[in-house]
């Protein structure tokens, strides 16, 4: 799997968009880490502690930009840039310690505001939405029941695809099971590699900076619009009258 690096905090010169300038979304596709529920110091925890266990000192600071992206990628780049080089091996189990080690932090996983209220106003009202996260299946549960949502939602997570963001795989996925096509649907994340997978899956991609990602970074890395939180989306869709 080839990645990008990820895109400076210059922005590309183009017309500014606006909630409002966006085509009326069929479905909304959520990611969950920064997203949804409040884990990216936690995950940057997991990280530092993993590397550790293998003699590698990280620079916290690095980490919150490769975030969402696949981690046995980040394993290695973040490695690299610390002056190791690991192979897909090692890579890999740096990821799946870093994976047990968050789980062990994650004790009490916090929504981040709007995220509860949005998402049972969407479910009340009927409005098509799912899950797609780039975690692994067991990281995915704690985070969810943390919603505290009527129901649980529709989830589409590492375990249903072979290639992580920033490729389309997931947001294809996702898009399949709700029976949406790609460009009927609003993919909302933080990363830029939330971004760079909504445009390679052609859906159309809104950031929300409630993650460790500027706006100006979410725009230049294709971001239709980047707002500060979900209460602007929420009030968004109630401005169309798809939400009361």
């Amino acid at each position: 799997m080839s990645h990008s690096r990820p895109p400076n905090d210059t922005p590309s010169v183009r017309p500014p968009v606006t909630l409002p300038d966006l085509p009326r979304p069929q479905a909304l596709l959520f990611d969950l880490d920064g997203t949804l529920v409040d884990t990216v110091a936690l995950r940057v925890a997991a990280w530092v502690e993993a590397f550790g266990r293998f003699d590698i000192t990280i620079d916290p600071e690095r980490l919150p930009g490769y975030m969402g992206s696949d981690g046995r990628w980040l394993a290695r780049e973040v490695a690299r840039a610390a002056g190791s080089e690991i192979d897909w091996a090692t890579s890999d189990e740096i990821d799946r310690l870093s994976g047990s080690l968050f789980d062990e932090l994650n004790t009490a996983p916090r929504p981040l505001p709007g995220a509860t209220e949005l998402l049972t106003a969407l479910e009340a009202q009927g409005l098509t939405f799912c899950v797609a996260t780039a975690s692994q299946p067991g990281q995915v549960e704690a985070n969810v029941k943390a919603l505290r949502l009527p129901a649980p939602p529709p989830i589409v997570d590492a375990g249903h695809v072979e290639n992580a963001k920033p490729e389309p795989d997931l947001l294809l996925a996702a898009a399949a099971q709700l029976g949406v096509a790609p460009e009927g649907c609003w993919y909302v994340g933080d990363s830029v590699w939330d971004m760079m997978a909504s445009v390679r899956a052609g859906t159309v991609a809104v950031g929300v900076t409630t993650g460790a990602t500027s706006a100006e970074a979410l725009l230049a890395a294709g971001a239709a619009v980047a707002v500060q939180g979900l209460p602007a989306l929420a009030a968004e869709l109630r401005r169309r009258g798809l939400l009361r």
